[in-house]
């Protein structure tokens, strides 16, 4: 089994209590240990890790030996937080509409509810009629402020005692009030920080000494040995005011990035029996039919059957306006009806939908992670256990070898290194970044499976696109027919029609829009594609070929070459030329900005693969300015195309990536074989989703020049944090071996700049 199958299959699960990098960094290693969970990721930016759901309950026991205070928490069955807290139950609605996640309530909302025989208390705000979703978050919210206000509180409190006692403590010294102001300084020292000492206990119990709880604890317990008990206790306050700010900004940013993409509906309203009832979309079968109110998010795949509306898409594709809907078209889940009453009829069962598909999708991007990453976690691993050794050094060799070095003074310089030995910028800030990025592209309508690809998408300088469906509408219509050798024109288009019966190509359903009657299937036998040529069949008993020219050489039927504003079928019957049909793909209107787009934006080559004539294919890529164009190309062909582009950048000497944009449909091979595959039309596109690394949620060639710039905003976010920490610890403990900074510096220095590095990672949220 392939590592993306493995990996498809995992869930993902909740990390309560996860609150540093490093223990993201200890679990996972511990659960990689462990057969069966060698795949298992764990991802500090979204406090979540990703499991094969069989081995849940070992992991639980693994987590809980190797970090005792984190829970780990079953996975979403349903999807809101009324459900998450068992509140969320099949009922009759005693409520009125209930507005998707950030949607207004909707001024016709209460006039809906009365016509759907649903009751709504007059005079009730929108937050009062948001019903058991509002009412089961609120406890958690309210929990979590709460917390928040006993953690500040206590800091506050912490820091007056500290204050008055450091005042007292000079002024009292040698008085006999003196072990008072100290006892007060070290219940000060205990008080912010038993949570630090617990955990460093506990983690030297089970032999982690490079734990930042263990060399915090260390150095002020240093500090305190070497009388600098005042130094100590701010040391240690820094230290606890820092991480609860450095909380504060992870919890903010995981909120944002979570916001971006809780597509997850919370409910469905399924019509039973002659009443509405409110279930988790996981219940509603396929056909049941579903109501969907103003400002309700579409909980399910389905077919509108009742009403008109407006559906809101920026959610899923980026597109900022709204798409109308009718009886008989199509709606997916985490669309928002913005206007009317719809009725849609179940297509799919939601854990198939293509909002559950991009959903596991991006819980699975975590998993494969860029090469900065990877080189953060190793980094870490072998930077703090350098930074000890070296303060173990600067306290023990320079008294031995240093004539009249004191080592008090030499302890105090070590234990400003063991205070910034801890590379928590780097490890919170880039993984923070990196999902940022892909949270950023997710709500623009660009759909990137993991950070190694983001990465890959800066390196961009080659694109190869396919025509149809990508750079053109894909909408094929006959402009020109013209019959020969005594046939008619209706004639030539019922043979062509008929000969196209069975065929799914968008020009197969040209034809038959073109001939305007039913087409009578009875009437064909022996029915052949011929891939990359056209079809042959047998209309009432005559053999019928339809296709290109090469399809006409294939059969050795005299013809005379066109040269058409289009694709030119030609139709035969019993080897004689009956006619040619013309039909005409319009191009898209943004195609030509995107190439230009990309253009400045330094990718050095587009290039056009197509198994249309070359007549047709230059045409096109001489309208929107493409740099060279291959036509008359079989499904096979572009593979081989595509490879020989490759090896031809790599002897130029172009390292970077090269990037193959198509519509998902047969695109498979090459979409696998290119550095980056990029899929159009994502939405309601299965194979697109699967296949593709980079996935475009709607029809838009422009949105891979937003990919590739939200990509490099995140990429050089990533590089300002490194160099900002890597920079500002250098210094730091230059200075600490020097002698000239103190211990509070340090901290102060250190937590800064994760809090920094933090907030600069989530600007990556308005990129692009």
């Amino acid at each position: 089994m392939s590592t993306d199958t493995r990996r498809e299959r995992m869930q993902s699960y909740v990390l309560e209590g996860m609150d540093c990098a490093s223990c993201a960094q200890r679990i996972e290693d511990a659960l990689r240990r462990e057969p069966g969970l060698e795949e298992a990721t764990v991802s500090f930016a979204t406090g979540s890790v990703l499991l094969p759901p069989e081995r849940v309950e070992r992991a639980r026991e693994i987590i809980a030996r190797v970090e005792p205070g984190v829970r780990l928490v079953p996975p979403r069955q349903d999807t809101g937080a009324a459900a998450r807290n068992g509140t969320l139950q099949e009922s009759v609605l005693p409520h009125g509409p209930h507005p998707a996640p950030g949607a207004a309530a909707h001024p016709a909302g209460e006039a809906v509810a009365r016509a759907t025989g649903e009751a709504v208390a007059p005079g009730s705000s929108a937050k009062e009629r948001t019903g058991a979703t509002g009412q089961a978050e609120r406890p958690a919210e309210e929990e979590e402020r709460h917390s928040t206000y006993r953690r500040l509180a206590a800091i506050g409190l912490a820091t007056l005692a500290f204050l008055a006692a450091t005042f007292l403590h000079p002024r009292l010294e040698g008085t006999s009030l003196a072990l008072a102001v100290d006892a007060a300084l070290l219940a000060v020292y205990v008080w912010v920080g038993h949570g630090v000492i617990g955990a460093a206990l506990r983690n030297a119990r089970r032999g982690q000494f490079f734990d930042e709880n263990f060399l915090m604890t260390l150095a002020t317990a240093g500090a305190i040995a070497i009388h600098e008990l005042p130094e100590a206790v701010a040391v240690m306050l820094f230290y606890t005011v820092g991480e609860f700010f450095q909380d504060l900004a992870v919890q903010r940013s995981r909120r944002s990035i979570r916001a971006l993409m809780d597509l997850r509906p919370d409910y469905a309203h399924v019509r039973r029996n002659g009443e509405i009832l409110r279930v988790p979309p996981e219940a509603v079968a396929v056909g049941e039919e579903i109501v969907v109110r103003p400002g309700e998010r579409i909980p399910l795949d389905g077919e509108v059957v009742e009403g008109s509306s407006f559906a809101d898409t920026s959610a899923l594709t980026g597109e900022s306006v709204p798409r109308r809907v009718e009886p008989g078209d199509e709606v997916m889940a985490g669309m928002v009806n913005t206007r009317g009453l719809l009725t849609v009829r179940v297509s799919r069962p939601f854990g198939e939908s293509s909002v559950a598909k991009i959903l596991r999708l991006v819980e699975t991007a975590a998993a494969r992670k860029a090469p900065t990453e990877r080189f953060i976690t190793t980094f870490s691993r072998y930077y703090t256990p350098a930074v000890v050794a070296a303060a173990l050094a600067v306290a023990v060799i320079p008294p031995l070898v240093v004539p009249g070095a004191a080592f008090g003074d030499w302890l105090r310089r070590a234990l400003v290194l063991l205070v910034i030995s801890c590379p928590c910028a780097l490890v919170i800030s880039i993984p923070l970044g990196y999902f940022g990025g892909l949270g950023g592209a997710s709500r623009r309508g660009v759909l990137v499976k993991g950070s190694n690809y983001l990465d890959a998408l800066t390196r961009l300088d080659t694109v190869v696109w396919d025509k149809t469906g990508t750079l053109t509408r894909g909408v094929f219509k006959v402009v020109e027919v013209t019959p020969f050798n005594g046939f008619s024109r209706d004639r030539v288009l019922e043979l062509a029609a008929h000969a196209e019966a069975f065929s799914s190509h968008p020009i197969a359903a040209s034809i038959a829009e073109a001939y305007g009657r039913a087409v009578e299937r009875s009437r064909v036998a022996g029915y052949e594609e011929v891939a990359g040529h056209g079809v042959r069949a047998r209309v009432d008993g005559q053999l019928v070929v339809a296709g290109n020219d090469r399809l006409l050489h294939r059969e050795d039927i005299p013809h005379e070459t066109c040269e058409a504003e289009g694709t030119v079928v030609y139709v035969a019957v019993d080897g004689v030329l009956a006619g040619r049909i013309v039909i005409a793909d319009e191009i898209k209107p943004e195609a030509a900005a995107a190439v230009r787009a990309l253009r400045e934006l330094g990718v050095r080559r587009q290039v056009m693969l197509t198994g249309d004539d070359r007549s047709v294919a230059e045409k096109v890529a001489a309208a929107l300015g493409l740099d060279e164009v291959r036509a008359n190309l079989l499904p096979e062909d572009k593979v081989e195309a595509v490879e020989r582009l490759d090896a031809e950048r790599r002897r130029e000497g172009r390292i970077g990536a090269l990037a193959f944009v198509g519509d998902g449909i047969n695109d498979a091979p090459v979409l696998t074989r290119a550095d980056i595959g990029v899929a159009m039309g994502g939405l309601g596109s299965d194979a697109a989703i699967e296949a593709a690394d980079v996935v475009i949620m709607d029809d838009s060639p422009a949105r891979l020049a937003t990919a590739v710039s939200v990509a490099r905003a995140t990429r050089r976010i990533v590089k300002q944090n490194i160099a900002f920490a890597l920079g500002v610890k250098l210094i730091f403990v230059l200075l600490g071996a020097a002698g000239v900074a103190s211990m509070w510096e340090a901290v102060f220095a250190d937590v800064g700049v994760s809090l920094l590095a933090i907030l600069n990672a989530t600007r990556v949220l308005r990129a692009g």
